[in-house]
């Protein structure tokens, strides 16, 4: 029996969930399909310019597993831009990854990705009286497990 996937968690949505070559009508092209995951680790290694190790632990994921997730998305990229075929970003085993704050003093609200750490002041006012509003989303306690049964780094 196969082991179900963990939820990979995603920082950021895609802007963009379609991509095609310019001048030849959709109903000729070949569509590779994108999944959030890889769309995410894209992101992450290559406009955030993260270490792998960084970009799967945001991923809840292990680093080899990680490599494999951008390897793939890179393949698909690859073979989309050089052989003229559409990108559609959609579907995976995922879910969102944010954290909101609120300024007591002037009402203000924000988002701040998962793992960036706690905000010193509001970016509005410069107040520090601040909290978060909710919990995480995507995310179930206060700790991360390792497997080996240790706690990791708290999360804010």
């Amino acid at each position: 029996m196969v082991r179900p996937k963990k939820y990979r968690f995603i920082g950021k949505k895609p802007q963009v969930d379609f991509f095609k070559p310019r001048g030849i009508p959709l109903s000729q092209l070949e569509e590779i399909t994108l999944n959030v995951e890889e769309y995410e680790s894209i992101r992450l290694k290559d406009v955030e310019n993260l270490d792998q190790n960084k970009a799967a632990e945001l991923m809840n994921v292990s680093q080899p597993t990680f490599s494999r997730i951008l390897e793939n998305a890179r393949k698909k990229t690859a073979d989309a831009i050089v052989h003229g075929k559409a990108i559609r970003i959609q579907g995976g085993v995922f879910r969102m990854v944010k954290r909101i704050f609120q300024c007591i003093s002037c009402g203000n609200e924000w988002e701040l990705l998962f793992g960036t750490g706690r905000p010193r002041n509001c970016p509005e006012c410069k107040s520090t009286n601040i909290h978060r509003t909710n919990a995480m989303t995507g995310f179930r306690g206060g700790r991360r497990h390792h497997r080996n049964g240790r706690h990791g780094r708290r999360w804010d």
